[in-house]
């Protein structure tokens, strides 16, 4: 049978809300990556079949088909194809699912799966342009209620009886892990430099270091009065944008390429969409059943943090270790560019299993509409 393989995988540093990556267009923002992964790898272009590109707000200046658009602004040969995916938060680890799927039923050798968010440009929601997703049907399905993530980051703290503390307790806690990679040098390997009007950006912007519980509970609730989910235990708003260079174990094979890891088991799992964030829990119970491991046998997790309350119910379900968990920090500290992020968070993790010898990792994030990607990586 045929494997996916990931050869390359890299990113972009995440740039904060109107900070330094703010004046890249998102296309140039992912074609800068483009460009520099298959120059890490050594590929010529002109091999790649199709570029699948995550992006969540597909308006303005990620319309027209980005992928497309950004694999022509790489210098990539008018020959290769670009595809753009919205499975909102999830949109580039979908794309990765995509990229696998296609390699190993032939329809591709080579493709590149990643994607971008440019949320300083394009703002969340710019899609809709006012206008409401929900019609007349889904809201009396769900008693006229329109989702809203925040609320449904309350309502985890509420089911699972988090505390303010709790949540300011691991925002800190992904900041200082995030700081201390940084410093360790743990991201050199998959950043990509970029060369912007503030100078050459070579790290991530959002890191606070020497923060403290006592200042977070300094801040005020932003969805409900009453509630613990506030802009410090929240995902940042940021720009970014990541790839993986993936192809078969035949391809690379016959390249010379050292893969450095399979596409193990992908699944996907969908749940109650009003309270939105569980999903990472029934597609991480679904993803050790179909790969036939246990939560033992994982060594690194990556769980969004899109709001803090989120890894926190799934660690409480799933009984992982909390020390294999975002070993590196999350999106509280490192940013959650919407449509880039599932890409980032797989290079993080590849990266993390190849530096430390680590078989298995396991992806998962929360996504709009009550869904989520499971992916499990098996380092070769």
């Amino acid at each position: 049978m045929t494997d996916a393989v990931i050869v390359a995988a890299r990113r972009t540093p995440t740039g904060k809300r109107n900070g330094v990556l703010s004046g890249v267009h998102p296309a140039d923002l992912s074609a800068h990556v483009l460009a520099d992964l298959v120059a890490t790898a050594g590929v010529d272009p002109a091999l790649v079949e199709d570029v699948i590109w995550g992006c969540v707000s597909q308006a303005s200046e990620q319309t027209g088909d980005i992928a497309r658009t950004a694999a022509l602004s790489a210098g990539f040969p008018e020959t290769v194809t670009g595809v753009t995916v919205d499975r909102q938060c999830g949109s580039s680890q979908q794309a990765v699912h995509f990229a696998a799927a296609g390699i190993i039923a032939g329809q591709y050798d080579i493709a590149i799966a990643g994607g971008v968010e440019s949320m300083s440009r394009v703002p969340m929601g710019s899609s809709s342009m006012g206008n409401s997703p929900y019609g007349d049907r889904f809201l009396e399905r769900y008693n006229g209620v329109k989702p809203n993530q925040g609320i449904g980051a309350e309502m985890i703290g509420e089911q699972w009886g988090f505390t303010r503390t709790q949540v300011d307790e691991l925002a800190i806690e992904s900041h200082a892990r995030a700081a201390a990679a940084t410093d360790s040098g743990a991201f050199e390997s998959q950043i990509a430099p970029i060369e912007t009007e503030h100078g050459l950006i070579t790290a991530d912007e959002g890191i606070r270091r020497g923060g403290t519980v006592e200042g977070l509970a300094k801040l005020s609730t932003v969805f409900k009065e009453d509630g613990i989910v506030t802009a410090g235990n929240s995902s940042q708003i940021s720009d970014g944008s990541a790839a993986l260079l993936m192809m078969s174990d035949a391809k690379a094979k016959e390249l010379g390429l050292t893969p450095i890891a399979r596409v193990h088991t992908a699944v996907l799992a969908g749940t109650d969409p009003v309270i939105m964030l569980t999903g990472p829990i029934p597609a991480t119970q679904k993803a050790l059943a179909k790969s036939g491991l246990s939560v033992d046998d994982i060594g690194v997790f990556e769980v969004n943090e899109a709001f803090a309350t989120v890894p926190l119910a799934w660690q409480q379900e799933i009984g992982a270790d909390w020390a294999k968990i975002n070993p590196n920090g999350g999106a509280i500290a490192m940013g959650h560019p919407l449509g880039g992020s599932g890409a980032r968070l797989m290079t993080t993790m590849i990266h993390h299993m190849q530096a430390n010898g680590i078989r298995y990792g396991l992806q998962t994030m929360c996504e709009g509409g009550g869904q989520a990607n499971a992916t499990i990586l098996e380092l070769l």
